[in-house]
């Protein structure tokens, strides 16, 4: 039987692919697939947690809308990122690690155990990010970010938001290198 995964809010996928790659099982979890992980019943033995829940709310990126959305929308921000929590919680996963970029999340739960950039890892950019969780921290491959930070020159378009959250290919190979 292979090792479970479980990817959670990772629409694109491309952290938890290696794991995909290597053959474990690996069920990923988003609203954008028809699964909201606030409704995530517990599905016994799990070897680990990848959860890389919407930003919006919490990245220093989207400080300047904060006040106009209101409360109401970080409420909904939270209550999917401690659905997040709760499903490492009573899984009790071998390792697990949560994703979100700079930003007020660490108001919420506490300084990340790391911060990295995704030139640290052998992609040519930068964009801050934090890792919180009980995991082994990958080992760096850092390049120069001759992209600078491209996130925020990408033109508007029906999937920016989808593009900007993407986890950078040489963070989740060197995460899946220091987390089998």
């Amino acid at each position: 039987m292979s090792k479970v995964i479980l990817s959670l809010c990772d629409y694109s996928g491309v952290w938890s692919q290696p794991y995909v790659e290597a053959g474990y099982t690996v069920e990923r979890i988003d609203v954008k697939r028809g699964q909201d992980v606030r409704l995530f019943q517990y599905q016994g033995k799990v070897h680990g947690v990848l959860a890389a829940f919407p930003c919006t709310e919490f990245a220093v990126s989207g400080a300047r809308w904060w006040k106009n959305k209101g409360e109401a929308a970080l409420i909904a921000a939270l209550g999917i990122a401690d659905a997040c929590a709760r499903i490492v919680l009573f899984h009790k996963p071998e390792w697990w690690c949560f994703e979100n970029p700079v930003g007020r999340l660490k108001d919420y739960y506490g300084p990340p155990a790391m911060y990295f950039n995704p030139c640290d890892y052998g992609d040519p950019y930068t964009k801050k990010t934090g890792l919180w969780g009980q995991f082994t921290p990958p080992v760096k491959n850092p390049v120069e970010p001759t992209l600078g930070s491209k996130m925020h020159r990408l033109p508007p378009s029906p999937d920016r938001q989808d593009l900007r959250s993407e986890t950078p290919p040489g963070f989740s190979k060197a995460f899946f290198a220091a987390n089998p």
